[in-house]
């Protein structure tokens, strides 16, 4: 068996292409000034030249991975250019929406959070609280819920197009059955066509009693979800008239985000 000198391990049959494929990716990541040969990628990688030029193969197919002439060494191809590109723009959301964030939280005073999606499962990455004395902290930096659970994990299943929503929730069906009884799928359907048709997510305590949210999906130029901008706070102070009060506020927040998020891809895309 090949000794994949990256990592130091061996592998068996079945994610072994995988590693080795992602393992020449970082290769190529670490040159990516001139590239590297087919011979330079076999020593590097600890694998046979016949491996290396099949997985090659496979990574240009995908658009990974470009064969430049007349040098035919290999480089990063436009598929992962993408990729990191919209890697960096993702990691870089709490900086660009931390002063968002904060100045949401100010200006209801209750807590402001931006989370993301992480496949089946929404993730909290940055809250602020506002100065009301009495907090709800159902959601928190580092907190995970199925995708549907909580106003802002809502609002991003409700962006999502109809088969990756019915994909999601079958998915999910087992955990939310054991920790979310009040949010199974029939449920969560319902909420979905309530949060596109009202333009907002809301959750009146079908977390935590008296832990309320109401929360917007966040979009990338091109319409795609990038995460959800949200407010939590207790039943009292989700009731109208202050909700509608709210919304706009929300809604303000979550619009200059995408702007700043908008203005960042374009400038990567011309620079």
């Amino acid at each position: 068996m090949e000794q994949d000198k990256i990592n130091g391990t061996e592998k068996t049959s079945g994610a072994q292409s995988v590693d080795r494929a992602l393992a020449l990716l970082s290769l190529l990541g670490r040159h990516s000034g001139k590239g590297l040969s087919l011979s330079e990628l076999t020593a590097l990688s600890g694998l046979n030249k016949p491996t290396v030029r099949r997985l090659l193969l496979a990574l240009i197919n995908g658009g990974m991975v470009d064969q430049c002439n007349p040098t035919h060494r290999y480089q990063l191809g436009p598929e992962a250019y993408l990729l990191g590109l919209r890697a960096s723009e993702h990691h870089s959301l709490v900086r660009t929406a931390t002063r968002n964030v904060a100045r949401l939280a100010k200006a209801t005073e209750d807590a402001a959070c931006l989370s993301v999606r992480r496949g089946l499962y929404s993730l909290c990455l940055h809250r602020e609280d506002g100065p009301y004395p009495i907090r709800t902290y159902a959601l928190v930096p580092g907190a995970y819920h199925p995708l549907g659970v909580g106003a802002g994990s809502l609002a991003m299943l409700a962006a999502l197009p109809d088969d990756e929503v019915e994909t999601t929730l079958d998915a999910n069906h087992q955990t939310l059955a054991a920790e979310y009884p009040s949010l199974m799928p029939e449920r969560l359907r319902e909420l979905v066509m309530e949060t596109r048709q009202h333009g907002y997510a809301m959750n009146p305590g079908l977390v935590f009693p008296d832990s309320w949210g109401l929360g917007v999906a966040l979009y990338w130029p091109d319409g795609t979800l990038v995460g959800a901008l949200s407010l939590a706070a207790i039943e009292s102070r989700m009731q109208e008239p202050r909700r509608s009060q709210l919304l706009p506020l929300l809604k303000q927040e979550a619009k200059d985000i995408e702007t700043q998020i908008a203005r960042q891809y374009a400038k990567h895309s011309h620079g």
